[in-house]
């Protein structure tokens, strides 16, 4: 069994930069991955076969890297917030991390590597401003960032790479929900004000990650026609300006934002948007392509805002280039759907992303696990199996069975098998992890139904470590009481 998407849509959406290329980009995720698809593959198969020219990494980690050397794409590397603070405190510590992560990638050092990696921005933290962290990031930003900019100085890098800071649109508020009455939190206008003289004094443009999918679950007035850029949504009056769609009055409320403190003129990045395809209701592979289509087709026309007419964001980046299993849910199951790819590499709908009227090409020659599945022995007693798949799911990715997700209409004992294998995959399908106290089988049939796929793990170095790693922390985040609730399983 392998990825098959032909069940959904994969009709071409008749749109190709062609003369009036964007920049667009994707931003490509492994941190968040209990089995990420090696950068080996990643790099030709999916980045360079569909002429992808940009891609917004969350880190600097040496095997990307190694992957992106020589191969001419534009590359924005990331800081983590838990970085900022002694960043922030130590400029000897921000030329380390320049020295690691950056200068080795340039000539004359880059030669080690096999070719120069274009680094073309720093993302000092990961939208550190959002509200929810309160002020756990907030002052150490412009300090780090300052330190960064510093060494990259002091590399004689400083006119090569540029530093930006990615915040969310939870930064910035508008009354009456009017892109004029924009403005910046009131708990971050002093700290958004430093920012703002330092990026604007380096030459750094604003940088914002917008989630026009949160927003429509979060926001009753918002109808999903707006949000899609359909032509028959209800547009929204603010004085002499007319909205369309969700996207323009977002960059609207992010100028005049910018505006009322004095930096109305900067050029904005979009670095993160995009729309999810399972663990929630409208998340859908039909639903997300009817989504990117309006968003490409309002890029490429080149429309620009109300407010910034025929100047559109600078540089687009989707979020994202492929699914990742560990992503926190504090928002939602989806979260660990955005892939315009599945986990391995391939197109779930398709949209134009350089490389215009062809159909995405998937990725090739992936290497998987053997073909077998963990599933409920039905011979057994089961009345205890419930407990057992919850518990599978707080160590697993059961979002796939959520409310309006692609396995939520499989009826019970379907789901417990669906737990069971998720577990049994995520720990490379060794034979006590489909043990369940003597309710798991193993088994060579596929188990998948419908649109449901019963994924089988890829064979990959990373997976173990990342396991290690991440497996604690995502075993806090989702309890298995929480897991019994909201998958059905009592």
């Amino acid at each position: 069994m392998r990825c098959d998407y032909r069940s959904v849509i994969l009709v071409p959406l008749l749109l190709s930069w062609g003369a009036v290329a964007m920049a667009l980009g994707v931003n490509w995720g492994t941190s968040s991955s209990s089995h990420p698809l090696p950068p080996s593959t990643v790099l030709p198969g999916l980045l360079k076969a569909n002429n992808i020219t940009r891609v917004k990494l969350s880190g600097a980690d040496p095997d990307v890297m190694a992957s992106l050397s020589g191969s001419g794409i534009q590359v924005t590397v990331g800081i983590p917030n838990e970085m900022l603070r002694v960043l922030s405190s130590s400029k000897k510590a921000a030329a380390s991390w320049v020295h690691d992560n950056v200068t080795r990638y340039f000539p004359p050092n880059s030669g080690v590597g096999g070719g120069e990696v274009r680094i073309e921005y720093i993302a000092v933290g990961d939208e550190p401003f959002l509200s929810s962290y309160g002020q756990q990031f907030q002052h150490f930003v412009v300090g780090a960032a300052t330190n960064i900019q510093l060494a990259l100085t002091a590399a004689k890098l400083a006119n090569k790479v540029k530093i930006i800071v990615p915040c969310t649109s939870d930064a910035y508020q508008s009354d009456m929900n009017l892109p004029s009455k924009g403005h910046f939190r009131p708990d971050l206008t002093k700290t958004m004000i430093e920012l703002l003289s330092f990026l604007t004094k380096h030459g750094s443009p604003f940088v914002v990650d917008i989630n026009p999918f949160l927003a429509l679950q979060q926001n009753k007035n918002l109808s999903l026609d707006y949000v899609l850029f359909r032509s028959k949504s209800h547009a929204v009056n603010d004085g002499h300006n007319k909205y369309k769609n969700y996207f323009d009055a977002s960059i609207d409320t992010l100028i005049s934002s910018l505006s009322k403190v004095g930096f109305g003129d900067m050029d904005i990045i979009v670095g993160r948007i995009g729309w999810p395809t399972d663990g929630a209701v409208n998340a859908t592979p039909a639903v997300a392509q009817t989504f990117m289509h309006g968003l490409i087709d309002h890029l490429k026309s080149k429309a620009g805002t109300p407010l910034r007419p025929k100047r559109p964001p600078i540089e687009t980046y989707i979020f994202s280039l492929l699914d990742e299993d560990q992503r926190g849910i504090t928002t939602g199951n989806y979260e660990r759907h955005w892939g315009i790819f599945t986990f391995d590499g391939q197109a779930k709908y398709n949209v134009d992303l350089g490389q215009g009227l062809k159909n995405l090409v998937n990725a090739h020659n992936v290497e998987y696990l053997a073909s077998r599945w963990c599933v409920v022995n039905n011979n057994k007693d089961l009345l205890n199996a419930s407990a057992s798949a919850a518990d599978a799911c707080s160590n697993a990715d059961c979002t796939a069975l959520s409310p309006g997700g692609s396995c939520f209409r499989i009826s019970w004992p379907g789901n417990l098998s669906y737990a069971f294998n998720s577990y049994y995959q995520q720990h490379d399908q060794s034979a006590d992890s489909c043990d369940f106290g003597g309710l798991g089988l193993i088994t060579t049939v596929d188990p998948s139904m419908d649109d449901c796929r019963f994924t089988i793990a890829l064979r990959t170095s990373f997976s173990s470590s990342v396991y290690e790693t991440l497996g604690m922390w995502w075993t806090i985040v989702v309890g298995a009481c929480v897991c019994s609730y909201l998958l059905g399983f009592t």
